[in-house]
């Protein structure tokens, strides 16, 4: 839903500024690894940064299209744009001073320990309502797979995809006990090859199997275009593992490049499904197009079951940054493998209980969109530029440009909230 690897890295910068020893940051899916050598190619750093960006967003992007009609493509292409740009004012700041390591230190040299805390707060949000997103995807996909009806247990009544929540949960619970997680990071590190074969698998579907692309759809909606909005930015909400990205590479003067590659391709990955998604079912599509596919095709259980795979594998290495935060804020008598193992198990029990109770996949994602991802991925690094460079002194057309570029998402970021809160009480 994200998902994003990040490279060798490791997020154990403390929630709260000033407490515990800083090591290096993240991703939005971030791997729980020690930084290591600038020896990453151009190539790898590409691999690296196509799989922090492709993610469950994918599933949305027809529902997206759908709530905002086809004009709202071009709000896609928009965001990613500004996006892109914010990804290469990330690069800026670092330039500026050869100690940042992290993406809460970008913040830390901007606004002080309060801009440290503002973006981890962000961060470590936007992680936890992801992984609750694992798990009302794995819920909602398994129940459609294997549908049951409601049943007892203890007295309490648990319906289908409740069940499968907590079967999924329980499943997952291990994996966040490993201190250890390389091989976890390998097996999450399929974001793109994950994205491309969905989206093959469903245009095989449309193509072969007979659905087809019969939807006309409509022009725009208007009231549909926060949610829009959010679900698109959802998508593009890979910043924070930029730095470890960029520090990882041999040759720092090459992560422009790598950012264009990155940006366009995975635009392309998005729109395309998009496109393909909303000519199939048109109104109809669901918040995760996979609820939509006929369950007899064989191309459709393989879109289905590579949705299923990747956040199983990928829950621990959202989790963990958390864990190792929450972790970094106990005193040091309590820092002990039973503790650890604690934390995380009474984290999977949370994300379970408000899976359990918010079970709306595309509100959900929404939100994350609107009022996270706009702010971490796009605003906040456009203020933490204007800042650091002293640009915000200057009247020149960069500062126009950026304090257009902030205005507008932060104008996005609370219709899109707004949207989002709305529909979620509504629903429940």
């Amino acid at each position: 839903m994200s998902e994003k690897l990040s490279y060798n890295s490791s997020l154990k910068v403390p929630l709260l500024p000033g407490t515990g020893r800083k090591h290096n940051d993240e991703e939005k899916a971030i791997a729980s690894h020690h930084s290591t050598k600038n020896t990453v190619s151009f190539f790898s750093t590409c691999l690296n940064g196509l799989n922090a960006i492709s993610g469950v967003g994918i599933l949305s992007v027809p529902y997206a299209v759908a709530s905002g009609g086809w004009l709202s493509l071009a709000l896609l292409f928009a965001i990613a744009a500004a996006a892109f740009y914010s990804g290469l004012l990330i690069k800026k700041c670092m330039d500026k001073n050869s100690n940042i390591r992290t993406y809460p230190d970008i913040g830390e040299l901007a606004f002080g320990k309060t801009g440290r805390l503002i973006i981890s707060v962000f961060m470590y949000t936007e992680l936890y309502l992801v992984s609750i997103g694992f798990l009302i995807l794995e819920g909602d996909n398994l129940s459609n797979l294997f549908p049951i009806g409601e049943f007892q247990i203890a007295g309490l009544a648990i319906g289908g995809k409740q069940f499968f929540v907590i079967l999924v949960s329980v499943v997952i619970l291990p994996t966040v006990w490993l201190d250890n997680l390389s091989l976890l990071s390998y097996v999450s590190a399929s974001g793109v090859f994950a994205s491309a074969v969905i989206i093959l698998s469903i245009t095989w579907t449309a193509t072969f199997d007979g659905v087809g692309f019969h939807q006309k759809g409509t022009l725009v909606n208007w009231n549909g275009i926060p949610t829009a909005v959010s679900l698109y930015a959802f998508c593009y909400c890979a910043h924070p593992v930029f730095p470890t990205l960029y520090n990882s590479m041999t040759n720092k003067h090459q992560f422009s490049n790598v950012l264009i590659v990155c940006f366009i391709l995975t635009t392309v990955g998005y729109a395309s499904m998009a496109i393909i998604g909303y000519l199939m079912f048109g109104a109809k599509v669901e918040s995760q197009i996979t609820l939509n596919l006929p369950l007899n095709k064989v191309s459709s259980q393989l879109a289905i079951y590579t949705t299923l795979v990747n956040p199983i594998a990928k829950f621990a290495l959202m989790a963990t940054p958390i864990t190792n935060a929450l972790k970094e804020l106990l005193p040091r008598t309590y820092k002990n493998r039973v503790t650890s193992i604690l934390v995380s198990t009474v984290l999977v029990i949370s994300t379970t209980f408000v899976a359990l109770a918010v079970p709306f996949f595309g509100n959900l994602m929404s939100l994350v969109g609107a009022f996270l991802s706009v702010a971490a991925s796009i605003a906040l690094p456009c203020m933490c530029y204007l800042k650091i460079s002293g640009t915000y002194m200057k009247f020149g057309c960069n500062t126009v440009v950026i304090v257009a570029i902030t205005v507008a998402a932060i104008v996005m970021g609370i219709s899109g909230t707004y949207t989002a809160v709305i529909d979620i009480v509504h629903h429940l």
